[in-house]
């Protein structure tokens, strides 16, 4: 079976906000509001600068996608790449879709001159830490905090 790596495009929209769905129930139990998702994807689209999607194909048929975005360190005077959103369909799992994506982009931000590749990952998700740590990745020393100031 072949997977590919591809730019998402706009007719991927409604497939993306399926899956961030799923993914906020499946990891936080967390149900998304589907016209917000649906315009936050579009969103993505209608603006570059916010980052991009990548969608995994096998044999044509899409089996996940990811969201880049950026964030600017001026310590390091470049830009960090993040990935977010990440989803692989069931059917899919543990047959090399996500590490196929994470290559794509590692690829991607490397050749655009970025610093480092990050991502952040639930607490309490180690199935996905192992993978993280499987590719190389090493947990930060830092926490994450936010306030939230709408919806």
């Amino acid at each position: 079976m072949t997977l590919t790596i591809r730019a998402a495009a706009v007719d991927d929209a409604d497939d993306i906000a399926r899956w961030n769905i799923a993914m906020a129930w499946e990891t936080e139990r967390k149900a998304l509001d589907p016209d917000t998702i649906g315009r936050g994807v579009r969103a993505v689209f209608a603006e570059p600068r916010r980052g991009f999607y990548l969608v995994a194909e096998r044999d044509g048929v899409a089996v996940g996608c990811l969201l880049v975005t950026y964030e600017w360190s001026d310590w390091r005077c470049g830009d960090f790449w993040w990935i977010q959103s990440v989803y692989v369909t069931p059917e899919a799992r543990r047959g090399g879709v996500f590490r196929s994506l994470y290559e794509s982009v590692r690829s991607k931000a490397e050749a655009a001159g970025a610093v480092g590749v990050r991502l952040y990952v639930e607490t309490e998700n180690e199935r996905a830490q192992a993978t993280y740590d499987g590719l190389g990745m090493e947990r930060c020393h830092y926490y994450m905090y936010e306030a939230m100031l709408r919806g």
